[in-house]
């Protein structure tokens, strides 16, 4: 009996897919008892959680473009091997600045993963079909991680100290070195050249000053400095843009855009990911401000939302067969749309809790399409020696949604929460605490209030993702190819560059 070496690859690619996406969220959970342990400032505290993601946003450009280069095994691999160390010395860490340090290598490490994982399954994967339900798998696994790391690390830290959120990635890694080499192929593209230094210093500052920025500006107090990061690092993008599209051998492939469905589905992924990440920002405090949950307890409640796209992602292939590509991402995100109009009924009795866990999960399932199927375009839309870069551009724009939600719909829900509460409150959490120092009938009043505006704010959040989802269905529908090709029918890539180990010829590998 013959060995399907392309699924075995696939699954243990899923441990890395995973793994990064559960250390973006797992800590969460783990921050205030390892900041007390370590005496962690707020400061501090930002910079533990905040370094992974500002790190692997700012390098996956460059680490999906040194894949295409190197080898994306031999980066894979060298990351998880990065990843496992840095995971224990992490557990370990002594005061905050070593724990700073070490996430953001961390986040350098988790860099080389995921572009790595996603362009393997470009190789491994040559026909259509098989390459859409191999990301769909990819994706499911990468959306479920988030909503999973909270869980996990209520788990953990009931019965062990802090340090074992950060160990639990360790065996994960030590079996992806173990069995990477025989079961995963070897690939690198043959007109691979030496690395653009500028220009991969100009990617990295212009992504990290945008997210800094982004992150700082509803953090309150004066607006300069975080006016100033954006300024400058759209300045710094502008010039790295103009250098790209110069280049012969770009970093990153800047004309795909030319492509109108191409474009779509990138705007989509971005908007759509803000539009998630501001809705999960404020459901996560509602459960826990508004109805009185315990973290944990809001994690699992908040989990559906995750696993939802989990259903959707895998879901997605199915819909090729029936309605073309566009017309299933065009219909999922209308189906957010409206979801995300339930979260406007929510209010602030435990009655309201079915409804908005109801809203978040469809609101979920109706962008497993775009991510799934938006993915697979992105990845079919460059030969297969390019599979890195594309794979970085997809991912960047995820990395660019969260944080835009996070902050353009935090500042917006702060703003109304403050204008509710005449200005007298600064957070809902700043209110709750205020409440437990005042005589029960004031803290009582407090809270009422607090919570009443809250609730307006996440009111307000459900109609801006609603407006976002159907402004995006629009654009699906508007920019989709006039004619989409059936999947069987697509002529493949010219791979005679191309450099592949550990597989004598693409089509006979994904059936060996």
């Amino acid at each position: 009996m013959r060995v399907n070496r392309a699924r075995l690859g696939l699954a243990l690619l899923m441990l890395p897919t995973l793994l990064v996406a559960m250390d973006m969220t797992a800590l969460l959970l783990a921050l205030p008892r390892l900041s007390a342990d370590l005496g962690a400032s707020g400061v501090q505290q930002l910079w533990i959680s905040d370094g992974y993601g500002l790190m692997v946003a700012g390098l996956v450009i460059t680490m999906g473009t040194l894949g295409d280069r190197i080898g994306r095994r031999r980066l894979l691999l060298g990351g998880a091997a990065a990843f496992g160390v840095l995971s224990v010395v992490a557990a370990f860490a002594v005061d905050p600045l070593m724990l700073i340090v070490v996430r953001a290598l961390l986040g350098v490490a988790g860099a080389t993963l995921a572009p790595s994982t996603l362009a393997l399954i470009t190789n491994m994967f040559r026909d259509e079909r098989e390459r859409g339900r191999a990301v769909a798998v990819w994706a499911t696994c990468q959306f479920a991680g988030g909503a999973l790391g909270p869980v996990l690390a209520g788990l953990l830290l009931q019965h062990f100290w802090w340090g074992s959120v950060f160990l639990a990635a360790v065996p994960a890694m030590a079996l992806l070195l173990a069995a990477g080499p025989a079961v995963l192929p070897e690939f690198r593209g043959g007109t691979a050249g030496r690395l653009d230094p500028a220009g991969v210093g100009l990617s990295l500052v212009a992504v990290l000053l945008v997210l800094y920025g982004i992150k700082q500006l509803p953090v309150g107090g004066a607006p300069l400095v975080p006016v100033a990061a954006l300024l400058a690092g759209t300045g710094v993008g502008y010039v790295f843009v103009r250098r790209q599209l110069r280049s012969e051998r770009p970093l990153l492939d800047l004309r795909l855009l030319r492509s109108r469905p191409l474009t779509a589905v990138l705007v989509s992924l971005v908007l759509a990911g803000a539009a998630m990440a501001g809705t999960g920002l404020l459901v996560t405090q509602y459960l826990q401000s508004v109805l009185g949950h315990s973290p944990f307890a809001s994690a699992v409640l908040f989990a559906p939302m995750g696993l939802a796209v989990a259903v959707g992602t895998m879901a997605a292939p199915r819909l090729t067969g029936r309605v073309e590509r566009a017309t299933a991402i065009a219909g999922g995100l209308a189906l957010s749309a409206l979801s995300a109009l339930l979260l406007v009924a929510a209010g602030q009795d435990e009655g309201s809790l079915p409804l908005v866990m109801t809203g978040i999960a469809v609101l979920a399932l109706g962008t497993g399409p775009l991510f799934a199927l938006g993915t697979g375009l992105v990845l079919g839309s460059v030969p297969p020696e390019r599979a890195g870069s594309a794979a970085s551009m997809s991912e960047t724009g995820n990395y660019f949604g969260g944080s835009l939600g996070f902050a353009l719909l935090g500042t917006v829900a702060a703003a109304v929460y403050r204008g509710r509460t005449g200005g007298g409150s600064d957070s809902l959490a700043a209110a709750v605490e205020a409440a437990r120092h005042l005589p029960a009938g004031q803290g009582a009043e407090l809270l009422h209030g607090a919570r009443s505006a809250f609730t307006a704010a996440l009111h307000v959040n459900g109609l801006i993702a609603a407006a976002l989802f159907a402004a995006l269905a629009v654009l699906t529908l508007v920019m989709r190819p006039a004619k989409s090709p059936a999947p069987t029918e697509e002529p493949m890539a010219d791979t005679t560059a191309d450099t592949v180990e550990g597989q004598e010829e693409a089509p006979t590998y994904e059936r060996a």
